[in-house]
C-alpha cells in the first residue's frame, strides 16, 4: 500500500484496507493452510478471556486453534470451544499458568504461525516470570503480548528484539503508561510519539489504543484507525481485538498488517452493532461474529471496478 505514513498515519478507511489485502486463502487448501493459532493465558476468575480469543482467531480466518490453561480450566474450555484442542498445564493457586510451565508452553507456541499471550492472566509477577523464560525459545512464531503479559517489557525490553519484528503488543493509554513507568496522562498528550517511540526501541508493532487507535511499526510507518465506538469499551473487547490479530497473522500477514486490520476489524464490529443493538450495551462475545461478513465486504472487489474489467 502506498503511503506517507512516516511523516503521516493512513487512515485506514475501507479503501486503504482494499489497497492493502490480506493474503488470499488458497481455495484447494486444508485447514493448515490458514495456519495454526495459540492462546496462552486464563485464571480461575477470568477464563473466558481465553475464550473471547479464541472464537475471534478462528473468526479472522484462522485454519486451526489450541490453548494452552491451567489444568483446573482445561476440562471447561474444552467444552466451551469445540474446535480448539486445549491444553491443561501446571497452574498456581490463582489458577493461572504456573512458570515452571516456561519449557511447555514454549513447545506449543513452537509449532503454530501465531501466539497470544496475556488474555485472563491477572498476575503480573507470575506473567512476567512465564514470558521471561518463553520468550526467548521462540523463533520463527508471530508473537501477540496483551494484558498482563506486557508487564515482562517494562522488565526487559530486549527480550523482543530477537524476535525480529514479529512482536505485536497491544496496550490503552493505562498499561502503555505501566511499561514506561509515567502517567496516564503523558501517554494521551502525544499518542503518535508515544506509539513510535515504544515501536522502535522495541523492535516490535505497538497498536496503542484510544478513541482513535494509532498502530505504529518499528520502522516508523503509522496507521491510524478512526473507526468505532465508545461501546468497544467493555469488558473482554481487548481480547477479542488480540484474538483477531492472532487470527490474521496465523494466515500470513505480516506483524504491522495483522495489527493494523485487526484493529480495523474489532472497531466496525463495534459500529456494526452499535447500529443494530445500540451504542451502549453490546457484548465482546457479539463481536467475533461479525468479522466474516466484513472481511467479505473489505475484501470485495467494489462494483464499479468489476464493471470496468468486465466481471460479473
Amino acid at each position: 500500500m502506498e503511503t506517507d505514513s512516516k511523516n503521516n498515519p493512513t487512515v485506514l478507511t475501507p479503501r486503504a484496507l482494499r489497497a492493502w489485502p490480506l493474503p488470499a486463502a488458497d481455495e484447494g487448501g486444508d485447514k493448515e493452510s490458514r495456519g495454526r493459532v495459540l492462546i496462552v493465558g486464563g485464571s480461575a476468575e477470568t477464563p473466558g478471556a481465553v475464550l473471547l480469543a479464541a472464537e475471534a482467531a478462528l473468526r479472522a480466518g484462522a485454519g486451526k486453534l489450541r490453548l494452552a490453561v491451567g489444568r483446573s480450566l482445561a476440562p471447561r474450555l474444552a467444552v466451551a470451544v469445540p474446535e480448539a484442542r486445549v491444553f491443561g498445564l501446571p497452574e498456581t493457586a490463582d489458577g493461572e499458568i504456573a512458570p515452571e510451565a516456561a519449557e511447555r508452553v514454549a513447545e506449543l507456541a513452537g509449532v503454530v504461525q501465531s501466539v497470544v499471550f496475556g488474555p485472563g492472566m491477572i498476575a503480573e509477577d507470575n506473567a512476567a516470570r512465564l514470558m521471561r523464560d518463553v520468550l526467548p525459545r521462540l523463533a520463527e512464531t508471530a508473537v501477540v503480548l496483551d494484558a498482563a503479559a506486557m508487564t515482562c517489557v517494562k522488565e526487559d525490553a530486549a527480550a523482543l528484539h530477537h524476535l525480529g519484528g514479529r512482536v505485536i503488543l497491544t496496550p490503552h493509554a493505562g498499561e502503555m503508561a505501566n511499561i514506561l513507568c509515567v502517567g496516564k496522562d503523558e501517554v494521551g498528550q502525544d499518542p503518535v510519539t508515544t506509539a513510535r517511540r515504544v515501536a522502535a526501541d522495541l523492535r516490535a508493532t505497538v497498536a496503542l489504543k484510544g478513541r482513535e487507535t494509532f498502530i505504529a511499526a518499528p520502522d516508523g510507518v503509522l496507521y491510524a484507525n478512526r473507526a468505532g465506538n465508545n461501546g468497544l469499551a467493555t469488558s473482554g473487547s481487548g481480547d477479542v481485538l488480540a484474538g483477531l490479530i492472532a487470527g490474521l497473522a496465523a494466515r500470513g500477514a505480516d506483524a504491522a498488517q495483522a495489527a493494523a486490520w485487526g484493529v480495523a476489524l474489532h472497531a466496525r464490529a463495534g459500529d456494526a452493532l452499535a447500529r443494530r443493538v445500540g451504542a451502549l450495551g453490546y457484548l465482546a462475545r457479539e463481536l467475533a461474529a461479525e468479522v466474516p461478513a466484513l472481511l467479505r465486504a473489505l475484501t470485495a472487489q467494489p462494483a464499479a471496478r468489476r464493471r470496468r474489467s468486465g466481471g460479473a
